[in-house]
């Protein structure tokens, strides 16, 4: 079945990537520390209310006991350390377990699941799975469950009018339990979802970026060369000027006769390779820039055409009114990524059909093999996306489509993805510019 990994050179991509995604992973200690400070505030007011307000009797002495604990460990904190400072999973689990305990005692002497405040234990939890390994946000999660069943065996009452008893059945203490625990397990699981899918987002754009800046740099060696090529002449017809005085004066002398001769021919030497450089640049700059479109389809098909698979274009429009653009990386790059994907996992033949007219310029490639997967097609285009069944990543990224059909769309493109029709088998990929925008941003 068909697979969306990316091409080879996407492996020189992983180290920066698993970097990337280890360093997402890492909580700066000042966004804890300001939590912490909400977290003191909060409780502070609420035991305020509680206590003076609406002159509840409870445990005044432990409760306070408890925030100001939490508002000492948090000032030593942002003594301690730089707000800079990032932290290693461990130690934000480390963290936000300590909160978990202080919240969990807290409710404990208040009433534990009759406290209205109670599912604000679920909170440490959340800020795990958003943001920590999983395995540390299971262990956080493992916690909060026993917590959360300790509270349900609280002595202590929840604070009411002097005089009167509020006691919660056993009915409505399980009832309760249940909703703390899966509104928990159901916020958890959220947030690892969509904490995930934004990583692995931002990653995929970091190696599109990556492949975008390669490419263009490859077609900026050109004028690189012509500018060493223009700083060396200066120097280096000096050194000929000076070779040829050496020469007229010391060439009859045979001690140094054959080392000025060298000197003089190397010196040519270096100035024919640097007069080359220069038409390089200069004379075929402008007609390397300008790209037809039929110079793009055969570029792009060109590394792919092989024994084993045939690759057939086929021009359904005049060739004299083809569009013409500058040189785009992005296009060259995200083109030959399709190609190669079908090229790869066709049986016999590619065919890639190319039709343009006035307002549009359209491509279409079609492949004979099997075809994508029906959830592949669900989800086609979004990273790491692959077909392989019990995937491990040793093999390749699943970037491969993610970033062709990003640098695509950049140029304007839009993309449809869909299996051939009966009785025909193998995938269609069809891309379509408006021709205004692809001479615009360039072929």
């Amino acid at each position: 079945m068909r697979n969306t990994k990316g091409r080879a050179d996407m492996n020189e991509n992983v180290d920066l990537n698993m970097h990337f995604g280890h360093s997402s992973r890492r909580l700066r200690l000042e966004t804890l520390v300001r939590l912490r400070w909400l977290a003191v505030a909060g409780q502070t007011v609420t035991l305020a209310i509680v206590a003076l307000v609406l002159r509840f009797p409870f445990a005044l002495d432990a409760a306070a006991g408890l925030i100001a604990a939490l508002a000492i460990v948090n000032f030593v904190l942002q003594v301690a350390f730089p707000s800079t400072q990032r932290l290693d999973p461990i130690w934000t689990f480390a963290i936000l377990g300590l909160d978990l305990l202080q919240m969990a005692a807290l409710l404990f002497i208040t009433g534990g699941l009759a406290n209205p405040f109670a599912p604000l234990i679920c909170v440490p939890v959340i800020i795990t799975f958003a943001s920590q390994p999983l395995r540390h946000a299971m262990a956080l999660m493992v916690l909060a469950m026993l917590c959360i069943s300790a509270l349900a065996f609280t002595p202590y009452p929840l604070p009411w009018y002097p005089g009167e008893a509020y006691t919660a059945d056993p009915v409505r203490l399980v009832a309760t339990w249940a909703a703390i625990v899966s509104m928990t397990g159901f916020a958890a699981f959220y947030a690892y979802r969509v904490s995930r899918e934004a990583t692995l987002l931002a990653e995929a754009l970091t190696a599109t970026e990556l492949i975008v800046q390669k490419q263009t740099h490859l077609s900026q060696l050109d004028g690189l060369a012509a500018a060493a090529a223009h700083e060396l002449g200066t120097p280096l017809a000096t050194i000929t000027v000076v070779a040829k005085e050496m020469e007229r004066e010391l060439g009859n002398d045979p001690r140094y006769a054959e080392d000025l001769h060298l000197l003089r021919s190397q010196s040519q030497r270096c100035r024919d390779i640097l007069k080359r450089l220069t038409t390089l640049s200069t004379d075929d700059e402008e007609h390397m820039r300008r790209l037809p479109l039929s110079s793009l389809i055969e570029e792009v098909t060109a590394p792919h055409r092989g024994d084993r698979v045939k690759v057939t274009v086929i021009d359904l429009s005049d060739r004299t009114l083809e569009p013409v653009g500058t040189r785009n990386p992005g296009i060259l790059y995200g083109l030959g990524n399709l190609i190669e994907n079908a090229v790869g996992y066709a049986s016999h033949e590619v065919t890639i059909s190319v039709q343009h007219d006035k307002n549009h310029v359209k491509l279409l490639i079609e492949d004979d093999g099997e075809g994508f997967t029906p959830d592949i097609l669900l989800r086609i285009g979004e990273p790491y996306v692959t077909s392989r069944k019990g995937d491990s990543r040793a093999g390749g990224l699943g970037l491969g489509l993610f970033i062709a059909k990003t640098l695509l769309e950049r140029s304007g493109a839009q993309l449809s993805f869909e299996n051939r029709e009966a009785p025909q088998k193998g995938a269609r990929v069809g891309i379509i510019w408006p021709r205004h925008a692809m001479e615009m941003h360039g072929v």
